[in-house]
């Protein structure tokens, strides 16, 4: 590419163009003034977040039979752009993401128990959702973290230390990457 060249970009599927366009009418009243005073004040949009888990919006990517929409990556992923276009940048998208991917795990990998008590909650905004992958020795390179879970009895317990956490100061879930076997070739689903 040359340097002032323009880069195509693909036009929305009508599907794609409904989403944002109702995500950019939800995001409105969250003006240029809001989130100026949100950086200016700092602390977690609330009244931002409610909005988008009372308007559904928190369970895109969330199965139907657990309070979501059963969309997938790719709507979620228009909702964010059309998020953080509306003026609410990385703040307003890093109040939401979280809860928008954080738990595809426990969608893919759960247990229908893990589902049950976890989703819905999420989903209805009851609950707020981390994500704790950056060590401070491994950064992001996830065949080197030292995290790990060791079962016991019914439960797991987590050794390690965790940096760089977003949204972990308001979270009451938190997913947490572990070290795991480098690959080997074979797919295994995580545990716990």
């Amino acid at each position: 590419m040359t340097i002032g060249a323009t880069m195509a970009v693909p036009a929305f599927s009508p599907h794609e163009a409904e989403i944002r366009d109702a995500v950019v009418r939800l995001c409105a009243p969250f003006d240029d003034a809001y989130w100026l005073a949100k950086d200016r004040d700092g602390g977690f949009p609330e009244d931002f977040h409610r909005a988008f888990a009372e308007a559904g919006w928190l369970g895109i990517c969330i199965p139907q039979e657990h309070g979501g929409s059963g969309l997938g990556v790719t709507e979620a992923a228009v909702m964010m752009q059309a998020v953080a276009e509306s003026g609410a940048g990385l703040s307003g998208a890093s109040a939401l993401h979280m809860n928008i991917f954080g738990l595809n795990p426990v969608v893919k990998f759960g247990t229908a128990e893990q589902k049950r008590r976890m989703l819905p909650p999420l989903v209805a905004g009851a609950d707020k959702a981390c994500f704790a992958v950056t060590e401070p020795d491994a950064g992001l390179d996830t065949l080197n973290l030292k995290t790990r879970a060791a079962r016991d009895g019914d439960t797991y317990v987590v050794s390690g230390q965790k940096i760089w956490i977003s949204t972990a100061q308001i979270a009451t879930r938190c997913c947490c990457s572990r070290a795991l076997r480098r690959p080997t070739g074979r797919a295994s689903a995580p545990r716990g």
